[in-house]
């Protein structure tokens, strides 16, 4: 295929805009910093943690996927798939949403799981986790519980988004928590590069991160630029957001409201960017085969990550028992690849692939 020609800045290439989604209409207010309590219906500060970042993590599913149902405008729900690995050993929620009008395929992953962790694992581990003793029969009892989500919008100017915050513990024969950390983080994967979405995005995050600790943002961004990195391509998968794991430095309640403020976040700092698509704009913009086009490219860069770089697929798939269909839902519908493809040099598409190798500061 032919390289797409540089966009130029006249009339010939404002294309109309499609039809704006109601749902689409409203904004996300932005809650106030340490009010989980207040929010979370049944939370309570005496809880053990993995109670309460269950509650936590559900509470917040539930009104993802309500609000991304909303945002669809099409009357089209999640499916629901609840699971179990069996007595004791836990299970999770799966919802997923496809063929949308907004969103072409999503989904918002709940899972907490019991189980033991085979020696080389915990070995593995000891080298972050001093703290952790190792039983006699060298298997190691775990909690682990997680929130991941991975969107992708139909509109090729609106980027895709990833989210995911966990909660592990190795645990005493008796039950009681032995070591613990959390971990996650969000980032976002534009196909068309676009500085106000990259700056709200961020600021949200960064706002967060300095409620909390200064040392948060700059540490936790350069982490996510780090670790979606697409090495063999010498590019990014987006423009990234922030990332952590093995958090466990201060106090369990103190990381734990950081999570439940990131968590608030997350609509507010992502559903405008999608938004900001369908309005119309006076900048250039690619027409819609050019958009589709690279779109398509785009993700193909995604399934590159998730499936040669991601740690978590990895493990996920070499996991004797694991669900496959729940890993690979962060995979979007459509992606492709072409044979040594360059963008034309000017073009958005090349103005976009210069930030993907250049990570920035956005705040």
């Amino acid at each position: 295929m032919m390289p797409l020609q540089p966009i130029l800045n006249d009339s010939s290439t404002i294309e109309e805009p499609e039809p704006f989604p109601e749902g689409l209409k409203s904004n996300v207010p932005l809650r106030e910093f340490d009010s989980v309590y207040d929010v979370v219906v049944g939370l309570r500060k005496d809880m053990p943690m993995r109670e309460k970042m269950e509650i936590l993590l559900k509470f917040y599913q539930q009104e993802i996927v309500a609000a991304i149902e909303q945002a669809d405008s099409s009357g089209k729900t999640f499916i629901t798939d609840e699971w179990s690995r069996g007595e004791g050993l836990g299970g999770g929620i799966t919802r997923v949403f496809q063929d949308g009008r907004v969103f072409e395929k999503g989904g918002v992953n709940f899972s907490a799981i019991y189980g033991s962790l085979p020696p080389a694992a915990v070995q593995r581990m000891k080298a972050n986790h001093k703290d952790i003793h190792i039983p006699d029969n060298c298997k190691l009892p775990f909690y682990a519980c997680g929130l991941s989500l991975v969107i992708h919008p139909r509109h090729y100017l609106a980027p895709s988004v990833h989210m995911n915050y966990r909660y592990f513990e190795t645990r005493n024969e008796d039950g009681t928590p032995q070591a613990w950390w959390f971990g996650g983080g969000q980032d976002l994967s534009p196909m068309y590069y676009n500085e106000a979405d990259a700056v709200h995005f961020h600021k949200l995050l960064k706002d967060v991160c300095d409620h909390h600790d200064p040392t948060y943002y700059q540490r936790f961004k350069k982490w996510a630029d780090d670790y979606f990195l697409i090495k063999f391509r010498g590019e990014a998968r987006g423009i990234g957001g922030i990332f952590f794991d093995d958090m466990n430095e201060k106090e369990a309640e103190e990381h734990f409201l950081f999570v439940a403020d990131a968590l608030s976040r997350f609509l507010p700092s992502y559903l405008p960017a999608v938004r900001r698509a369908y309005e119309p704009s006076n900048e250039p913009r690619p027409t819609p085969e050019e958009g589709r086009h690279w779109q398509s490219l785009r993700r193909g860069r995604y399934v590159e990550f998730n499936l040669a770089v991601d740690r978590g697929t990895s493990f996920g798939l070499q996991t004797p028992g694991s669900r496959v269909e729940s890993i690979l839902m962060t995979l979007p519908k459509n992606a492709s690849w072409e044979y040594n493809y360059h963008p034309t040099p000017g073009s958005l598409e090349a103005k976009t692939v210069e930030v993907l190798k250049n990570p920035k500061d956005y705040v």
